[in-house]
């Protein structure tokens, strides 16, 4: 596992964020029209798939966060990551991303997908070992 600062591991990604989209949802804005209106903005994705598992929607929020996780994956490679190193959750445009991982988790381990529960928290640790506390994932 790369550790955040590691002197011979890679730089932390630091993705620039979607602007309008995170403005929409702080504005309340309802994150359907959210996503549609910005579909790659995983920071929307995330909150749909976090508002599903609220609901005990186990699957729809499976498939929100595996659209915002790709979307996000996306994202990182436009922006350097290679796969691995650092994506701290202490930078805001990162949670989008983040969230997306842990609700993917959440989802996953609800319906049973234990292999993807296990990759989803792996994923977290390797991008920020902080992450998992942060998203309520322990």
């Amino acid at each position: 596992m790369t550790r955040m600062g590691d002197l011979l591991g890679p730089e932390p990604v630091f993705l620039p964020g979607d602007i309008e989209a995170e403005a929409e949802l702080l504005a309340d804005e309802n994150p359907a029209i959210v996503a549609a209106a910005h579909p790659t903005a995983s920071v929307a994705w995330a909150a749909l798939a976090e508002e599903a598992l609220g609901e005990d929607k186990a699957i729809t929020a499976y498939a929100y966060a595996r659209t915002g996780y790709h979307r996000g994956l996306d994202q990182l490679r436009r922006n350097g990551w290679k796969g691995f190193g650092p994506v701290p959750y202490s930078h805001e445009p990162n949670r989008g991303f983040l969230r997306c991982v842990a609700a993917l988790a959440r989802a996953a381990d609800s319906i049973g997908e234990t292999d993807e529960y296990a990759r989803c928290l792996d994923l977290l640790d390797d991008c920020d070992p902080a992450a998992r506390a942060e998203l309520g994932l322990t």
